[in-house]
């Protein structure tokens, strides 16, 4: 099998000379106490580099706790990230220790950092210069021993050109900058991670699959990961689900490998407005939004951000 050829650096697979980069940067930059910032698509490893970068440093036998910054609502993430005190607004009952108090000594990990609101990012600037915070309700501010990672899809300084996120925070925040890049862009490690999950599942699963059909991997290898190595976990999940026998073949492939490529091969560096062209086409076509989405390649959270950002 290709694996022994790939390098598995802390759960991250590849054997791509920009990833070996990559793991350099992660080495060096958790030898220090240096906030880190990685960029990366959806789906394409940012938890694992800061789980790394953790497991690494000095901090690696105290919590690592993960929050996505786009998950909760401005005063819930408040309170998750710095907790509260008993009283603090209805419902709260007794005090909650947020995640910088449970993190204490470890590290946390704030997951797309760019949807953080501008309230939330000036509170999380203030810990950051002094090392302290009060919770929500709370009048007596406690010390903060965490070491952040923070990630996001976004271009940081885009955010802050448009009035989006903290200048200030921006900087404290990429002091050590990575950048992940996505599946398209280290299309040899395609394979590799291909067979790492038909193995992972080979161990779990009553089928065992030790053969690819050739039209299935290359309809793999050519298609465009748009998920990144989550989708393509969750197809090989699929495949595993759906066939039988020891060859996987292309009839065990997810629907949007036998569509018609316009949609799945459109390529992300394109213009925006070919990218805008491309959702208005899938939308009126399918006049269902799951499908649309799944006709050009993308998640249902993704598509809806992006027909946000089209106002669609």
């Amino acid at each position: 099998m290709l694996l022994a050829e790939a390098q598995n650096f802390h759960g991250i697979i590849s054997r791509s000379p920009t990833m070996r980069d990559v793991f350099t940067i992660i080495q060096n930059a958790a030898q220090t106490e240096a906030t880190v910032l990685v960029r990366g698509e959806s789906g394409a490893g940012k938890e694992l580099v800061a789980r790394a970068i953790h497991d690494l440093s000095s901090r690696k036998n105290a919590p690592f706790l993960a929050v996505n910054c786009a998950a909760l609502s401005a005063n819930l993430l408040e309170s998750e990230l710095f907790g509260h005190v008993r009283g603090a607004f209805t419902g709260a009952i007794k005090d909650h220790h947020g995640l910088f108090q449970r993190a204490h000594g470890g590290t946390l990990f704030l997951d797309e950092i760019a949807e953080l609101p501008l309230e939330l990012q000036a509170k999380l600037l203030r810990v950051i210069q002094e090392r302290n915070f009060v919770p929500v309700g709370g009048v007596l501010s406690m010390p903060v021993n965490v070491r952040l990672v923070a990630a996001t899809h976004r271009a940081l300084r885009e955010e802050v050109k448009n009035g989006r996120f903290r200048e200030d925070l921006m900087y404290r925040l990429r002091v050590v900058p990575i950048y992940l890049p996505p599946l398209r862009e280290r299309r040899e490690d395609i394979s590799l991670l291909i067979w790492h999950f038909i193995e992972k599942h080979n161990t779990e699963n009553r089928r065992k699959i030790d053969e690819i059909e050739p039209e299935a991997m290359r309809l793999l290898l050519d298609y465009s990961w748009r998920g990144n190595i989550r989708e393509l976990q969750n197809v090989v999940e699929y495949a595993f689900a759906v066939g039988r026998g020891m060859v996987l073949k292309s009839a065990e492939l997810p629907p949007e490998f036998h569509e018609t490529p316009s949609f799945q091969n459109l390529n992300r560096n394109a213009p925006l407005k070919d990218e805008k062209s491309a959702i208005e086409r899938a939308l009126n076509e399918t006049k269902n939004v799951n499908a649309a989405a799944q006709s050009l390649g993308m998640s249902r959270a993704t598509f809806w951000r992006k027909r946000k950002q089209y106002a669609l």
